[in-house]
């Protein structure tokens, strides 16, 4: 077996015996990696026993991911910090387990019509606001009309354009027709934009008031967020431990491991690949790690010279070498990418799309048909994934190979999300995936997508969105996603060398931690569902 497939098989079969991947994911990663395993055997041990959550204390969080200019409003969150404050004091119709299965929220249950057109979500009663009202299909109809407005530069607006009508039908119930037959909709309702606030936010976006297990505090956009336990929140049981939690921005990755070594906090997201050996000989630290559909990327503007030329965009998709930059920038805690955004972690992933590899003599000749000559400036920063600085320099160095000569840019962490991301036209930049690939393709590549950020404009990979989020029979849902991969990967913006683990690390007082493949920090419910131990 190559040495790169037996260390990240090694590394699959240690999260399955951690119970951080499940026995068909595992499977279903070997299977990627092109090795056979029997089905049978000691590999996956007990789930390790159910925890007593114990309450009280205050719970901190070192994150990077956070700018001066967040905001409390759900619409416009991009990044890390923003998802875990806001999964504290927000929440959403549905939520995925970390099987991916459907899990209800604030929506006790869903049932549709047998063409999967019209869905009824019925609402759980006697949840409150943290300002003491009662939520109401009201304010489920008016959250999910304000992120389906034009104007509403919502996050989640390439979602809500497939849904014709939202109506509230009595006071519990809220109907939700899709302009097509859509199977996956109810797995959209958990978009961490779409948290529920009362009349929709339409009063104050960025009041931070929701039915979440924490009531907002505090909030210094970029310095510290803060939140203390709402006493009258519906599910203490699950969610709350904590009387407090905190999140601390620390955006350089040496003082977040130093924050965390030292007791200022309990746990820490990004932890750099390079020193994860490390974090394993820190005493009363707990490493954390679980693969997913995460990818880090190097995104280009297509409709942007040069990069509206496809000689170039596949020249420099052949000029960058993936393996080498797995196994030095991610340690070999991830895969390789192939310039698409879906990996085998999709039940609907084709496993025949031909894998992309490092050819410097083809990108040669396709950067010569592009007729481009000169520097191509590409930006980056410390902000955009862990390593982000030296992947870049790792790609301007294979391309050189090639004879393109490529400039890295290095920017400042604070205003990259909102300067330099989806607004420079080639620049380094991260995706937690998505639940379904309908999802991950509505709210990045469809051409009227608000987070297009290669500005990818395909009208008939539009229409095959369409044709594949209506259709019911599996086969022919999967081939219109092949489809999409390949438009995607051979004449999209995308350049996709590898899709990463998340690797975070706790105190060993941390109790709850759930490893969950959908986004760092448990999805980012570290903060409600963890507390600590004495």
């Amino acid at each position: 077996m190559h040495d790169q497939k037996k260390k990240q098989l090694q590394h699959l079969s240690e999260q399955a015996r951690q119970g951080q991947l499940s026995r068909r994911d595992f499977l279903g990663y070997a299977a990627a990696l092109g090795v056979s395993l029997p089905l049978s055997g000691g590999l996956f041990a007990a789930s390790p026993a159910v925890q007593t959550p114990i309450k009280g204390g205050t719970l901190r969080a070192g994150m990077q991911g956070g700018e001066s200019t967040d905001s409390l409003d759900p619409a416009s969150w991009t990044s890390q910090v923003q998802h875990s404050f806001g999964q504290s004091w927000g929440e959403t119709l549905t939520n995925l387990s970390p099987e991916g299965e459907l899990v209800p929220r604030l929506a006790q249950s869903v049932s549709s019509t047998p063409d999967a057109r019209t869905w009824t979500f019925t609402l759980r009663r006697g949840v409150l606001f943290h300002h003491g009202e009662e939520m109401t299909s009201a304010d489920v109809v008016a959250t999910l009309q304000r992120h389906s407005d034009e104007n509403s530069q919502s996050g989640a607006l390439g979602i809500m354009r497939g849904i014709q009508s939202i109506e509230a039908k009595g006071r519990y119930q809220v109907e939700v027709v899709a302009t097509e037959p859509n199977a996956d909709l109810p797995f959209l309702m958990s978009d961490y934009h779409l948290i529920i606030q009362p009349n929709g936010g339409r009063d104050l976006p960025t009041a931070g008031i929701g039915t979440g297990p924490y009531r907002v505090t505090e909030f210094n956009p970029g310095v510290r967020q803060r939140a203390e336990r709402f006493e009258d929140y519906w599910n203490l049981d699950e969610f709350g431990h904590a009387d407090e939690i905190e999140i601390l921005v620390i955006n350089d990755p040496s003082a977040r491991v130093a924050a965390l070594q030292s007791g200022q906090v309990h746990m820490i997201n990004r932890v750099e690949p390079r020193i994860m050996g490390m974090i394993n000989r820190l005493n009363h630290v707990v490493p954390r790690s679980v693969a997913g559909r995460a990818h880090y990327v190097f995104v280009m503007h297509t409709d942007t010279a040069p990069f509206d030329n496809n000689d170039l965009r596949m020249a420099l998709k052949l000029a960058i070498d993936r393996e080498d930059m797995v196994n030095r920038i991610l340690r070999g805690y991830g895969t390789v990418g192939n310039d698409m955004p879906i990996n085998a972690a999709y039940p609907l992933f084709s496993d025949d799309i031909p894998q992309r590899s490092f050819d410097p003599d083809r990108a040669r000749y396709h950067y010569a048909r592009s007729g481009h000559s000169g520097p191509i400036v590409l930006r980056t920063s410390d902000t955009a994934f862990p390593g982000a600085v030296d992947a870049a320099q790792l790609f301007r160095e294979s391309a050189a190979q090639a004879g393109i000569d490529l400039r890295v840019q290095r920017e400042p962490s604070d205003g990259y999300w909102s300067e330099v991301w989806n607004k420079q036209p080639f620049c380094a930049s991260y995706w937690s995936g998505r639940p379904t690939q309908d999802q991950m393709y509505s709210t990045a590549y469809i051409s009227d997508a608000d987070w297009n950020d290669t500005n990818f404009q395909r009208a008939d990979f539009d229409q095959l969105a369409r044709q594949a989020r209506g259709e019911l029979d599996q086969e022919r849902r999967q081939a219109l996603y092949r489809q999409m991969g390949l438009m995607v990967r051979d004449e999209g913006g995308l350049i996709l060398p590898m899709f990463n683990d998340y690797l975070e690390a706790t105190s060993d007082r941390v109790g709850g931690w759930k490893p969950h493949p959908m986004g760092e920090m448990c999805s980012g419910y570290a903060l409600s569902q963890c507390w600590l131990t004495a």
